[in-house]
């Protein structure tokens, strides 16, 4: 449990790293469910395993939290609950590299609290990150474009070449 208070407190401390999560803790988390006494208990046990499970570095959780996250939407809650909700869904894309629906979940966050430290954090993260893959994206793009050149360019002068020596 300290390493998942150690996790948070990276957020809150300012860092522009999201926090990762073990096995160790997500199955904490599922035993608290198991043992839940009530209903109450077993929702924010719910909760927490959410939270473990985006914040896991296998892709599988991060899909299980996703999921989770996404069913317990259609269940009436608080703004302060869809909040959270929606930053942890948010946070479980951008993991699995959606970052076109992380960004507009991270939108629906702040328009239920316009100046959330976390979610506006995420949401720079976001904007770098698409930011970086544009810029890797284009220069792909113009790699492949040059390597093209090169080639029609080589095929243009061998074909001159050629015909240049026949004539000769």
């Amino acid at each position: 449990m300290d390493a998942f208070m150690d996790s948070v407190g990276s957020i809150f401390r300012g860092g522009d790293v999201l926090p990762w999560c073990d096995r160790d803790i997500i199955a904490g988390f599922e035993r608290e469910i198991a043992e839940a006494a009530n209903e109450e208990q077993k929702n924010e046990s719910l909760m927490r395993l959410s939270w473990a499970l985006v914040h896991s570095r296998q892709p599988e959780d991060v899909n299980r939290g996703i999921g989770m996250l996404q069913a317990s939407l259609d269940r009436p809650s608080s703004p302060l609950q869809t909040r959270e909700k929606l930053y942890l869904l948010a946070v479980g894309h951008y993991r699995t590299g959606d970052y076109t629906r992380s960004r507009q979940l991270l939108e629906r966050c702040l328009e239920i609290q316009p100046d959330w430290r976390q979610a506006l954090t995420l949401q720079r993260l976001v904007e770098e990150k698409t930011r970086r893959d544009g810029m890797i994206g284009m220069a792909i793009i113009t790699g492949a474009f040059g390597l093209v050149g090169l080639v029609a360019g080589g095929i243009i002068a061998a074909a001159s070449s050629s015909s240049s020596s026949r004539k000769k």
